[in-house]
């Protein structure tokens, strides 16, 4: 199935630009490919808001000429995602589409059901890893899953991989529920045969967003920067590699050591459009899968070619356009500004619907600590309730006695 490029609606996507040259000499490195938004589970920080499937998902055939197309892009590893991966039936033939290809198949997964025969399935088809969601303990896994017995099937489903002969890692989303267990986290994994482990902030983004309880504060940062830094050493010693995701950062002290074994040695922009692709189920096409669709939403492979939409359409094109002059609030007058540019957009934008301002920063929350300040987040809008959608929330700015609100937060 081959597309041609029509005049796009202004209601439905952007109109595609006149390529650049520097566009095409970027490519993805990962795609990351929602292919269902499915789900039998309903997390309670999921930012897709995953449980039922979206209108118009992908056709069979669809699914497998966009692996074609993915191929021709020049990406090296697709990674699955829900939604749950396992809920779409043609789920094997995708995988084994891309394994057929030359690229990398991974997928995540919540687990509830992977059983041995679905992970030895998934292992015949050509899976080359898999990641296992895992947050907390029994009870905040559970209470983050709204279901009783999820934290034992994830566990479960950890010991299926392992049988079928698939390497996995874990996931794990680090928020007020979860970050005072991270060490029993850590010795759960190992002793399951986890090899990688990688941690996240919770966003406030999709059902994250209804509930800012979840949410760590970003003063909070000053104890739990340390405890990654201990998390990293004893991680290496449990042969399991800890790994930092893109929105824990950025240049504190612990930066280098977090960031260990990255060609730069420290956190950098946002990838978005540069080294990574999002994929939603219905073909619409992000620079990352965890960005609002609205605000950045290229257009969608039945619109346009893949590659067309990677080259040309100004939201892909927006990171490798990014300057500092882009930067407000505190990111603007910080010292790194030029190199990390408000580090991830996901998190400022779904804070603020603005990029360019990132109170979740180590080096930022210790500057402040150092003049006696310190900084929280306070929704003051709901979000309206769709897949990757987001609230409204403003910076507090709290000495040791009274606070004051910045209004450098509101977007």
């Amino acid at each position: 199935m081959r597309r041609s490029l029509p005049l796009l609606a202004a209601h439905t996507v952007p109109a595609l630009e006149a390529p650049r040259p520097r566009d095409g000499a970027v490519r993805p490195f990962i795609a990351v490919w929602e292919i269902t938004l499915r789900c039998d589970l309903a997390c309670h920080h999921c930012g897709s808001r995953a449980g039922k499937p979206r209108d118009g998902e992908l056709s069979t055939d669809e699914c497998l000429s966009l692996v074609e197309d993915l191929a021709e892009l020049g990406v090296r590893e697709v990674a699955l995602i829900g939604g749950e991966v396992y809920l779409r039936e043609d789920w094997l033939d995708i995988i084994g589409a891309i394994r057929a290809r030359g690229m990398q198949p991974t997928m995540v997964t919540g687990g509830r059901a992977l059983t041995r025969e679905r992970a030895q399935a998934a292992r015949s088809a050509g899976l080359a890893s898999a990641s296992v969601s895992i947050d907390g303990d029994e009870s905040s896994h559970d209470r983050l899953r709204a279901l009783a017995g999820s934290h034992r099937a994830a566990l479960e489903a950890m010991t299926n991989l392992r049988a079928a002969g698939v390497p996995f890692g874990v996931n794990t989303q680090i928020n007020s529920l979860t970050w005072r267990s991270l060490h029993a986290t850590l010795e759960r994994i190992a002793a399951a045969g986890a090899r990688s482990w990688q941690l996240t902030f919770t966003v406030p983004m999709g059902r994250a967003a209804d509930d800012p309880e979840l949410l760590l504060q970003p003063f909070q940062l000053l104890e739990v920067f340390p405890l990654l830094a201990e998390l990293k050493q004893c991680a290496a010693e449990l042969s399991v590699d800890l790994v930092g995701g893109n929105n824990v950062g950025y240049f504190g002290p612990y930066e280098k050591l977090l960031r260990e074994g990255t060609e730069a040695g420290y956190g950098g922009s946002c990838g978005a459009g540069i080294l990574t692709l999002g994929i939603e189920s219905d073909g619409t096409i992000k620079g990352c899968p965890s960005l609002a669709t609205r605000a950045w939403s290229g257009g969608t492979i039945r619109h346009a070619p893949l590659r067309a939409i990677w080259e040309r359409a100004r939201p892909l094109r927006h990171m490798r356009d990014r300057t500092a002059s882009e930067l407000w609030g505190f990111c603007a007058t910080c010292y790194y500004a030029d190199v990390c540019r408000g580090g991830c957009t996901w998190m400022s934008d779904s804070l603020f619907g603005r990029a360019g301002n990132n109170p979740y920063c180590h080096h930022r929350a210790l500057e402040l600590a150092r003049v006696g300040k310190r900084e929280r987040v306070e929704r003051v809008e709901s979000a309206p309730g769709t897949p990757f959608d987001r609230g409204r929330f403003v910076i507090v700015e709290e000495s040791t006695s009274v606070p004051t609100v910045d209004h450098r937060g509101v977007g």
